[in-house]
């Protein structure tokens, strides 16, 4: 009884575990995502700024 009671509290702590690196990952991942698409928004901005004031 307590063996099984010791086993699934290492299966709830290991899913806890693998369940906080996924976050951790996804949590970067999405910061990163914010982080080029900004930067791609704003060169697209920029770019088409330029080339507006170019072709009068």
């Amino acid at each position: 009884m307590v063996l099984k009671i010791l086993g699934i509290a290492v299966l709830v702590w290991l899913a806890f575990t693998v369940l906080g690196a996924i976050f951790e990952f996804l949590t970067w991942a999405l910061v990163i995502g914010a982080v080029v698409f900004v930067g791609a928004a704003a060169y697209s901005a920029v770019r088409s700024r330029s080339r507006r004031s170019i072709g009068g």
